[in-house]
């Protein structure tokens, strides 16, 4: 059991202007832009297409998943857990 007062998780900053720093960040904004252009309105998109985008970025094949999707490792996650 996990001592209650012990930090969950670290937090880490990147400096503004630096993408190097923000590595997994610039990767998933590259990917949504496939779908919705820098400088677009995300709030004219309708939730039932938001969500289409999260998934279609969820089942994406991973190299470092080693080919399995996001939501097929969180899965495995899952069923290995209980």
């Amino acid at each position: 059991m996990r001592n209650p007062k012990q930090k969950r998780c670290c937090h880490y900053y990147a400096h503004p202007y630096s993408a190097f720093e923000r590595g997994s960040n610039e990767n998933a904004n590259r990917l949504i832009r496939r779908f919705i252009p820098k400088g677009a309105d995300i709030g004219a998109y309708t939730l039932a297409r938001v969500q289409t985008i999260q998934n279609t970025l969820n089942d994406m094949p991973r190299e470092l998943l080693n080919g399995a999707s996001a939501s097929e490792a969180t899965k495995n996650e899952q069923k290995n857990a209980t």
